[in-house]
């Protein structure tokens, strides 16, 4: 890996450590030196405190709904924000998006993103010198910081491809523009850092909610075998060496790990799906961000609700539904069989109140984001938002298999796993049957359709465009049914006509100003 190291001008300063705002902006006015800061071991625990809180994994709690996880969805074309007038689900359902026009969101996605991997490196870097840290405590801290150094370079080369590798705090101003690396390299950092940080970190093997919120050897694996995953695939195309890596990693989720599936329970309204909904320290949440109604509440329980629908009573009147199905995303649904696909499960089209129903006029909406407390009494969500859960890690373990082994039977077991959870009332010997008589290409796909139907609310259907470069139809005539087209030079239900441009977002307007070596993404 030192062959890839590029030293550049990052924090130097006290800016540097606590507010990274300007990074790669402009060029620093204060400098101190670093390594007489970072001299106690509170010094680094609070860098690396710090990390839990900043840069990508904001984009899962950020009060500007358009620039978080949710964006994929929109430029999926399956997903609208019900608000039309807000600058970026409309670009993105559109594919109008560009440079300019999604300049606000991108320059502080990009920005963010980097002032977190700037604290993560002075954080790596740091740590071995701070002789009063035991043994332990250290690789705890610098499992941490990778960890969170990986997780945020996994979402810029996701949505952007090629760019800066930056690992090293360094102390001068030259060489501080440096061109995009190839994605290629930087998966090659993003997986040495996971598995440096699954194998030394000595992380606890327990639920994140155990462990105060801090990261577990569950978080980090899950996280890892989602990059395997993606790696394989487009851009990179790691293949075959890919899809066993990720196969072995969540397999080691599987057996070792405290995760389970939660079982329905007698009733639809008892389903696992509901108890998802108001529980938040199940063993089916792997990764998840905390939220308080004191410290950190909040708003998504406000974004499930069209105003039309003229609920009385909420605390918070501006209520919209941020993150709409539309009728050809939820077509992958069998209505009849699969429980999913039924009112008051993962989604709903209606409100009771003193007795009262309030009818969403057709519109569905994420019935999972529904908390009473928050509407009626509070105004402050309480429940934590996912990030991994453990049905991912069995979609995840049958389709590597699948592409690395072949249909074996532990592939078949974990898609019926989750299959037969949602298809309650068919018996799990049929669903197994019928999965083990298909040949590889067709297993593969019954797991994309799962995907499709268990992920949506983790935002998983965007990320599985790009790494496939296949896009899923629903019948209209026939719900459940999904087949997968090409998605270059398909048209999205919003008229847009997809384009290779479009497997990556724009590079913002003022980073290429501010960076003359950065180039754009065609648009």
């Amino acid at each position: 890996m030192k062959n890839i190291v590029k030293k550049v001008t990052l924090l130097v300063l006290l800016i540097i450590v606590f507010s990274c705002d300007k990074f790669l902006e402009e060029e620093p006015k204060n400098q101190i030196s670093i390594n007489q800061f970072f001299s106690e071991p509170e010094d680094v625990r609070s860098v690396v405190n710090s990390l839990y809180g900043i840069g990508a994994v904001r984009r899962y709690v950020s009060g500007d709904f358009q620039i978080n996880g949710m964006l994929g969805g929109y430029l999926s074309g399956l997903f609208e924000n019900e608000r039309t007038e807000r600058p970026g689900p409309f670009e993105a359902n559109n594919l109008t998006l560009n440079s300019d026009n999604m300049d606000g969101y991108l320059f502080d996605y990009w920005r963010e993103s980097y002032d977190a991997i700037a604290k993560a490196n002075v954080a790596i870097k740091y740590i071995p010198q701070v002789e009063a840290l035991s043994a332990t405590e250290a690789n705890e801290l610098l499992a941490q910081a990778k960890f969170y150094r990986a997780f945020n370079y996994f979402a810029l080369v996701r949505d952007f491809g090629d760019v800066p590798l930056v690992i090293e705090p360094y102390e001068s101003l030259e060489n501080i523009n440096i061109p995009r690396d190839s994605a290629e390299l930087v998966y090659a950092l993003i997986i040495e850092d996971l598995e440096w940080a699954l194998t030394n970190g000595g992380l606890a093997d327990v639920l994140f909610t155990e462990n105060g919120y801090r990261i577990t050897k569950g978080v980090v694996a899950v996280t890892l075998a989602n990059v395997q995953l993606q790696n394989a695939g487009f851009p990179v195309q790691g293949g075959t060496e890919s899809y066993s890596k990720a196969a072995q990693v969540a397999r080691d989720i599987i057996n070792t790990g405290p995760y389970a599936l939660i079982e329905n329970g007698p009733t639809p309204e008892e389903s696992a799906f509901n108890v998802m909904r108001i529980s938040e320290n199940e063993r089916e949440t792997i990764f998840s961000v905390e939220s308080d109604v004191i410290l950190k509440p909040t708003s998504f329980p406000f974004l499930s609700i069209p105003k039309s629908a003229n609920v009385p009573g909420l605390i918070n009147g501006d209520v919209w539904i941020v993150y709409r199905p539309l009728d050809e995303y939820l077509r992958v649904y069998d209505p009849i069989v699969d429980l999913r696909g039924q009112d008051r499960q993962i989604w709903y089209t209606s409100i009771e109140r003193d007795g009262v129903t309030y009818d969403f006029g057709g519109l569905w909406a994420a019935y999972k984001w529904y908390d009473e407390v928050a509407l009626f009494e509070t105004a402050k969500g309480a429940k934590d938002i996912e990030i991994n859960v453990y049905s991912e890690v069995l979609l995840i373990a049958a389709e590597a298999i699948a592409q690395s082994e072949g249909v074996t039977a532990e592939a078949v077991k974990y898609l019926a796993d989750v299959r037969s959870r949602a298809y309650w009332q068919m018996d799990r010997s049929q669903i197994e049957s019928e999965l083990s008589g298909l040949s590889k290409e067709q297993f593969v796909e019954e797991v994309w359709k799962e995907r499709l139907r268990e992920l949506p609310l983790i935002f998983k259907t965007w990320s599985d465009i790009q790494r496939t470069r296949l896009f899923p139809v629903t019948s209209a005539s026939n719900p459940g049914e999904v087949t997968f087209v090409d998605v270059i030079g398909h048209t999205n239900p919003f008229g847009g006509t997809y384009a290779d441009k479009h497997m990556l977002l724009p590079i913002a307007t003022r980073v290429k100003d501010r960076n003359p070596e950065i180039t754009g993404n065609g648009y």
